[in-house]
């Protein structure tokens, strides 16, 4: 069977079966904080740069006790991209490295809320506000 007459699964963008892209990674320090802006798709194609960028920071920063992750670019996520979410957390979790996801749009919140993701992460709805303001978590 060609990929023309394969059917797609519901709801996945067309594309996405063929291959996931990467997203843009950019990484900014604010004091020894530091931020990971994701562009683009969260998708099985974010893994790579993101758990990259994640072990990178994990060796090179001995003191680390948070990264930020900002998704507010992000345009969609599937199931393997939330499954890069959750990597991410239990890469930092034996050092008590907090993942705190940063404005994550509709496209994001949701599909974690309906999942039960949602929980697991400390959410800064308001980029503007400081780290040790964000929402608490429910229990």
């Amino acid at each position: 069977m060609d990929d023309t007459s394969a059917s797609r699964a519901q709801g996945e963008p067309d594309g996405h079966r063929r291959g996931d892209v990467e997203p843009e990674v950019t990484t900014a320090l604010d004091g020894d904080v530091p931020t990971l802006t994701v562009a683009g798709e969260l998708t099985e194609g974010a893994r790579r740069p993101l758990v990259r960028t994640m072990t990178d920071l994990l060796l090179d920063r001995p003191d680390l006790r948070q990264v930020r992750l900002d998704l507010r670019a992000v345009s969609y996520v599937n199931s393997a991209g939330m499954a890069v979410l959750v990597q991410l957390q239990k890469l930092g979790q034996p050092r008590g490295v907090d993942v705190v996801l940063v404005a994550p749009p509709s496209a994001v919140s949701r599909p974690l809320q309906l999942s039960g993701l949602w929980l697991r992460f400390p959410v800064e709805e308001n980029p503007g506000v400081q780290s040790g303001e964000e929402r608490p978590r429910e229990s």
